[in-house]
């Protein structure tokens, strides 16, 4: 076929020879115009909160009403401030479908603000969900066409989230020099990210942090809302909801205290609990995390049960913990250092005074010579630069300061997740032997004039008996601080402490020093004291028998702690009624103390006091008073009226007093004394409650029983509560009061009373003691003819106990107080009373 041609320019041909495949274009020189593209239909408002609302959500009080009124007024900039896992982002979860529920026409937007690309990713996703024109301009700045968006009339009511904004430098750097954003797209414009998100915008801002100074650098001081862990009911309810209701609700209640009602923490473990389910409860769970640090961290390591949380944060709370921790040691590492060594401290009171190093600096200056202007400078530096650190720390809510500003608290298991941090960062045993050594060297000797101090640091040192160190300077350290410490409580009358701690350190010293040592001894003295706080007379016994020998062969027969183990032992026999074992060695310790030590040293006079109180049981009065006369006055003059070995002696001649029948004298000295403990000692302390009892003893011989009942039920419950019921005081203080319920006529309750009294005593003490013997026969003889002895299956123990109880008293004068004629008499009165019984049963 021919072809045809077409004239001026030529494009192309068009052939038909044979296969038609349609016209050819060469070169198009032209525009080509396309339709214009139809505008898209922006969307009704909506959400782009990622997270779905929680069904067992609980409404914190007043939290959510304070955001909804700070939220609410135009152009609002608000933030909330704490510790990770605290509920900062769950608070602002279920607000925003709350603004949803309650106006479907508000725009709610949420964006991930932990760092600059899922900043702008999430600025993206607004942009695409909203189809604002523009977004899909490569060049186009996305921060600026939000902004606009948000400030145009037409798109009405919003709300966004600017949530985990923990580090917002990328917030406030200029974007075209310095930061770049994702993709490395940077801007032209000289301007900050927040001031697209800060400047003439009508809608509210919330802004979830773990730093008070990121949120300082959005929103004003008084629209910062800090987000505190739950109260009791409010962590109980979230835990029963989270493991459900069939679980055992005292345990969820211990359980979550232990969590310090920390939200994240209590998810995680109900969580854990339930996934486990039915191997696993609440209360397995509170044992294994009551059973040691390692096992609570192990636990707190789990991940999962938070489904309400951003995808790149950690579910663990001791992960989400040391995220902030690596912040901090990036931004200032003296104050990852200064948290460091406060995770070591218990968590409430730690001192500041341990905490700085200016003084030491200064200390340490003055020995190198350095001048004083020198001296304040470096000071005056290390305060300032203490000051900085502990401001970053509270800016993260990991510390807090105390009602005294000297004094911080932080969360228990904020500390245990620093110290895992430190582990993992092979560190963990330099900072534990930093703290031993800061608080070996504050922690005074246990005497009177250092009580407050002591008190004070006296919970720190309890956290070190966990914390045994490596190194062996170290332990040396530990053990010093433990028997110092072990002194402290005995003074308190804390037995339990004192000789826990006593124990340890003679265990670590003798491993280091061996048994003879000096050191050792010591230790040894100090836990056979707390032997006879405790009443466990055989064990002090034991020991220091030990002690006082190898004292006498090491340090010889004059040495102050030869002495001390002598004194003890004497002690030890005096419980026990052993008075002629107890007055010798007594009578050895004050004169070699007098010769050695002088007559007004505190030694000397404790031996005076040990001494007349052994008169004072053999019923010895006239001695007694005329030592105990002359150590009262001596113990005024050289350590003053207040001094508890004062008010001890005071007790004491109040007590020769009342035992010769002059109660007024007697009264007199024992309400100073009793007063003076309460305000001194605390009114739990075991003297307080002594010189209760012993006005109350006072009252009573005086006919004043209503008086004294009163006393003495308080003496009997607070020994029951700090001592224990089986404790040879709360015995006595039973004693006691059942024979004002005789006085008083309550007949009833003095015989059950004087029966359980006896039945412990003979239990403790055993059958042959001198206190129990009195309390079976007083039972006996108050008991009525027609009711069973309580004592009567006893029937060969008390054969066995006559015949003993002879063998004890030859040879003796008294016996507890009573003369061998009245034990004999006693003894008779109660096999009288047993044979009396068996003819009516």
């Amino acid at each position: 076929m021919d072809s045809i041609s077409f004239a001026g320019n030529k494009f192309g041909t068009i052939s038909f020879d044979g296969n038609n495949f349609g016209s050819q274009v060469g070169i198009n020189n032209g525009t080509i115009h396309l339709p214009p593209k139809r505008p898209e239909t922006p969307p009704p408002p909506l959400s782009t909160v990622p997270f779905h609302r929680d069904p067992d959500f609980i409404d914190r009080g007043s939290l959510l009403d304070q955001i909804q009124e700070k939220a609410s007024t135009q152009g609002a900039r608000i933030a909330l401030i704490g510790l990770g896992g605290v509920g900062k982002s769950q608070l602002a979860i279920e607000y925003c479908h709350r603004v949803r529920h309650r106006s479907p026409d508000t725009w709610v937007l949420w964006i991930h603000a932990s760092n600059a690309n899922r900043f702008e990713q999430s600025c993206r996703e607004i942009a695409d969900r909203a189809k604002i024109p523009g977004r899909q301009d490569p060049q186009a700045n996305i921060f600026m066409l939000v902004h606009n968006w948000l400030n145009d009339a037409k798109t009405g009511k919003w709300v966004i989230v600017l949530d985990n904004l923990d580090d917002d430098k990328f917030l406030h750097a200029m974007s075209s020099t310095h930061y770049s954003l994702a993709n490395n797209n940077s801007y032209a414009s000289e301007r900050s990210v927040w001031s697209y998100f800060s400047q003439n915008l009508t809608g509210s801002v919330v802004i979830t942090s773990r730093s008070r100074q990121v949120a300082l650098r959005t929103v004003e001081d008084h629209d910062i809302i800090p987000v505190e862990p739950m109260n009791k009911p409010h962590a109980i309810s979230l835990f029963e909801r989270k493991v459900g209701a069939l679980h055992d609700r005292p345990a969820i209640i211990q359980l979550a205290a232990a969590l310090e009602y920390m939200p994240l923490a209590i998810v995680q473990a109900a969580a854990f609990i339930k996934q486990r389910a039915p191997r696993e409860s609440v209360a397995q769970y509170l044992e294994r995390f009551q059973k040691s640090d390692d096992q609570k961290i192990n636990l707190l390591d789990y991940e999962g049960g938070q489904l309400r949380r951003d995808p790149d944060a950690k579910n663990a709370i001791l992960v989400t913990w040391q995220i902030s921790f690596e912040d901090i040691q990036e931004r200032r590492p003296s104050a990852a250092g200064l948290l460091s060594l406060m995770s070591f401290f218990d968590r409430q009171g730690i001192p500041s005074s341990l905490l700085q190093e200016g003084q030491a600096t200064k200390e340490k200056n003055k020995e190198s010579g350095t001048s004083d202007t020198e001296d304040e400078k470096s000071v005056y530096s290390d305060i300032d630069n203490f000051e900085n650190d502990v401001l970053l720390l509270r800016d993260y809510s990991l510390i807090s300061i105390t009602s005294d500003p000297a004094n911080f608290e932080m969360h228990r298991l904020v500390q245990l997740a620093m110290q895992k941090w430190l582990q993992a960062q092979d560190s963990l045993e330099d900072w534990k032997e930093l703290f031993i050594g800061r608080l070996e060297s504050h922690f005074p000797e246990g005497i009177f004039e250092n009580w407050k101090e002591c008190q004070l640091l006296f919970p720190h040192v309890q956290c070190t008996m966990t914390q045994q160190p490596v190194e062996k300077s170290s332990m040396e350290k530990w053990a010093s601080l433990l028997c110092k410490a072990a002194s402290f409580a005995w003074t308190r009358g804390n037995f339990v402490d004192s000789g826990k701690m006593a124990k340890k350190a003679m265990q670590t010293r003798t491993d280091l020093f061996g048994a003879r040592n000096e050191k050792t001894l010591r230790s040894s003295n100090m836990l056979g004291l707390a032997y006879i706080l405790g009443g466990e007379w055989k064990k002090a016994e034991e020991l220091q028998v030990q002690v006082m020998e190898t004292s006498k062969e090491v340090l010889g027969p004059e040495h102050p702690n030869t002495l001390t183990s002598m004194a003890n032992l004497a002690s030890t026999y005096r419980n026990q009624g052993r008075w002629k074992e107890a007055e010798e060695l007594e009578v050895q310790v004050m004169e070699t103390c007098k010769e050695v030590l002088g007559p007004e040293h505190p030694d000397t006079l404790t031996s005076m006091a040990n001494l007349a109180s052994t008169y004072w049981n053999q019923g010895r009065w006239k001695e007694a008073e005329e030592l105990q006369s002359e150590e009262l006055k001596l113990c005024s003059k050289a350590l003053g009226p207040e001094h508890s070995s004062t008010t001890t002696s005071m007790g004491n001649l109040a007590s020769t007093y009342r035992n010769q029948g002059r109660w007024k004298e007697a009264e007199e000295l024992e309400v100073q004394v009793m007063e003076t403990c309460k305000e001194v000692l605390g009114p739990e302390h075991p003297d307080t409650l002594t010189s209760m009892a012993n006005l109350a003893s006072t009252y009573w011989n005086q006919g004043r029983w209503k008086e004294a009942e009163e006393l003495e039920v308080q003496v009997m419950e607070t020994r029951k509560e700090v001592l224990g019921p089986e404790h040879p005081e709360t015995l006595t203080s039973m004693n006691n009061l059942a024979f004002t319920l005789r006085s008083l006529r309550k007949r009833e309750a003095a015989l059950q009373m004087m029966a359980k009294c006896a039945e412990s005593l003979s239990q403790t003490l055993g059958q042959n003691h001198p206190h129990t013997l009195s309390s079976m026969t007083t039972w006996t003889k108050w008991h009525s003819s027609d009711e069973p002895s309580p004592f009567v299956s006893a029937e060969p123990q008390i054969i066995t106990s006559l015949k003993r109880k002879t063998e004890v008293t030859t040879g003796a004068s008294y016996i507890g107080g009573v003369s061998k004629r009245q034990i004999l008499l006693s003894l008779l009165t109660l096999a009288l009373g047993f044979v009396y019984v068996l003819i009516k049963g």
